[in-house]
């Protein structure tokens, strides 16, 4: 039975959404409306002139190779990230919701790393495969691999795709353990008399938990495209050779050191068109396939 809540104060219900439309307005309209506006724009490093250039900084953007070359970068890093955080995740999930001894201990473990802050968990990374005094590349130098991501560009991406991707994992981990727990165990049981764990999962498990994998999924390229900055910032700071450099940190390359404001601006037009465009998509189209 629904209740239904009646305010005897007309005024009082916008009252209490001003707070949260305030926030909204002042921290993600206003700079969204901001870049659409300057990126129209041509302006000096200091912002003393400026000349309405209508389309002319986007032209330049799609016939710069260097920002081609970023829109690969990209595309490759948030495919990869993407995908090994949410196996990896999926993998600790299945194996935490097993009734074992301290399932809750390893539970919370696998919990942690989500709290570290993104530069924190670069620097962690980056201490382990450093060249010279990371263990695991001192390792790989004395087993005879040439290992030296800040002259490697492959090593380079394949660092920040798995120090993004393990901050990633715990996240992921939760959603995939609590729809694991919300299948019914009679379910699961009775699937199981006429197949084994394997098919069980893939025919039975993993449909009921598209609904967690198709948000996740949205979600984590979202993360790539946005939240890893602190994570390439901390490790390789886009290099080397720009290998590393996906297009937000681009945005910061080209806004905040090189001062082209013009540019980096339309690179942020674009890069929320791509994000609205591919979360629309997928909506549209990948969800008729999700078994609610």
């Amino acid at each position: 039975m629904r209740r239904r809540v009646i305010f005897s104060n007309t005024l009082l219900p916008y009252v209490l959404l001003a707070p949260q439309l305030l926030v909204t307005l002042v921290f993600f309209y206003w700079p969204a409306l901001q870049a659409i506006y300057q990126s129209v724009l041509l302006q000096d490093p200091f912002g003393l002139r400026t000349r309405f250039v209508w389309f002319e900084n986007f032209q330049l953007l799609f016939a710069d190779p260097l920002y081609l070359g970023s829109a690969r970068v990209t595309a490759v890093f948030s495919v990869a990230v993407a995908s090994l955080s949410m196996g990896i995740a999926l993998l600790f999930a299945v194996m935490a919701d097993r009734k074992i001894r301290g399932a809750r201990i390893y539970r919370t473990l696998l919990m942690w790393p989500y709290a570290v802050a993104p530069a924190v968990a670069a620097s962690l990374w980056l201490f382990i495969f450093h060249p010279d005094i990371g263990f695991l590349g001192r390792l790989l130098n004395q087993a005879g691999l040439a290992w030296d991501y800040k002259l490697n560009g492959t090593q380079a991406l394949l660092l920040v795709i798995l120090a993004a991707s393990w901050k990633q994992v715990s996240y992921n981990f939760l959603f995939f353990l609590a729809g694991l727990q919300a299948i019914p165990r009679s379910v699961i049981e009775a699937a199981s008399m006429d197949a084994g764990p394997g098919r069980t999962f893939r025919s039975i498990v993993f449909p009921l938990l598209s609904p967690t994998t198709f948000f996740l999924l949205v979600v984590n390229l979202v993360y790539a495209f946005f939240d890893t900055f602190g994570v390439i910032h901390a490790t390789t700071g886009g290099g080397p050779a720009k290998a590393t450099e996906t297009l937000i940190y681009k945005v910061y390359v080209d806004g905040v050191m090189n001062l082209d404001l013009g540019g980096s601006s339309a690179q942020s037009v674009i890069l929320m068109a791509i994000v609205i465009a591919l979360t629309a998509v997928q909506f549209r189209f990948i969800e008729r396939k999700v078994h609610y």
